[in-house]
């Protein structure tokens, strides 16, 4: 076999062998990314069932309820327009979590269309929101300062939630 022949066929393995590393990093990332939405964005059914998602709005007030007999609980995120999702839970709530505060949940819609979360974020003062949350709620117009960034950008990030 010529030189020649030999570096073609060198070259042709390292492009397989880095666009197989592309492709496994690429789909890796993917599975990890969990898209924002909005309550009205679910009453619309614009999101995807049984995929992981995260859903950011308020904790409306009294709609927290406990299980008496095990960590089982549901709550309602809102967008205080009428916008309402039930989201269930099975574990221990962070501490800073609390009714009319902004929250993100992450978690997937079961078979059945319930929201089952995995892992629920709270906010961690009074004068803070999440910028998503604030985009998302920006947009339905119930909260201040409006900005254009599209609230479904996807993100891997906790930024400052616990």
């Amino acid at each position: 076999m010529k030189a020649r022949n030999k570096r073609i066929i060198f070259i042709l393995i390292g492009l397989c062998t880095v666009g197989a590393a592309s492709a496994m990093i690429t789909k890796a990332m993917q599975s990890n990314m969990a898209y924002l939405y909005a309550p009205e964005s679910v009453m619309a059914g614009e999101v995807p069932k049984e995929r992981l998602v995260r859903l950011g709005g308020l904790v409306k007030k009294g709609s927290l309820k406990r299980s008496d007999t095990s960590l089982d609980l549901s709550f309602v995120l809102t967008d205080n327009r009428g916008h309402e999702v039930t989201i269930n839970y099975d574990r221990i709530l962070p501490d800073l979590f609390k009714e009319e505060q902004s929250a993100v949940v992450k978690g997937k819609f079961d078979a059945n269309n319930r929201f089952m979360a995995e892992e629920v974020l709270a906010k961690h003062d009074a004068e803070y929101m999440p910028p998503e949350v604030k985009d998302v709620l920006a947009k339905e117009h119930s909260y201040p300062g409006k900005k254009s960034t599209p609230s479904n950008a996807a993100t891997t990030d906790k930024a400052t939630y616990e």
